[in-house]
């Protein structure tokens, strides 16, 4: 057997294969292609192998193989390597559309017990969170995120993230029916 040829990974390579995923439907396939490039990428790759196997999570998850996803998203998660959202997140999503709660929650759990998560994945989990009818612990995400983010130098992208949380973050807490505070005041409608 003839040795496996590493390949580099460019984000506009995924933004094709991305951009291909939505204009034709062919989510599953384009899920396999991310999966081949994560087992030959080389390990100076622009795009690491960890955020291959999230985005292949991901188009899984679009292609509504929620199975399949959390297996992209578990070998990210051994990859270790460096994504944009934590795949414990991610995993956590697919899991609660499994309606695997518990195993959700554990992973949610593992994720705040590491470090400072980045703010899409806070994102991320208030979104789930709040879409499986949990507001308060998307409230607590949302809010735990924002709290972090809020005295720290962001960058203009950054910014428009932290920004994304807070309206995320009011939305949920007027569902709940809590009072405006502190977090509110800093959204700029």
């Amino acid at each position: 057997m003839g040795a496996m040829r590493l390949t580099q990974v460019t984000t506009a390579d995924l933004d094709r294969l991305e951009f291909h995923a939505v204009r034709s439907g062919e989510h599953g396939r384009i899920a396999a292609q991310l999966l081949d490039l994560a087992n030959r990428v080389d390990a100076g790759s622009e795009v690491t192998r960890a955020e291959l196997f999230v985005r292949a999570g991901e188009q899984w998850e679009i292609a509504q193989e929620f199975e399949r996803a959390c297996a992209a998203y578990q070998r990210a998660m051994d990859d270790g390597g460096p994504t944009v959202v934590d795949a414990h997140a991610l995993s956590a999503g697919a899991l609660l559309q499994l309606d695997e709660r518990g195993l959700a929650y554990e992973h949610l759990k593992r994720l705040e017990s590491g470090g400072q998560p980045g703010l899409q994945t806070h994102i991320h989990v208030a979104e789930v969170l709040y879409a499986h009818d949990d507001l308060e612990g998307a409230e607590r995400w949302a809010t735990s995120g924002a709290r972090w983010f809020s005295n720290r130098n962001l960058s203009a992208y950054a910014r428009d993230l932290f920004d994304e949380l807070l309206r995320i973050r009011f939305r949920i807490r007027t569902d709940l029916g809590l009072a405006e505070d502190d977090l509110d005041l800093l959204l700029d409608f």
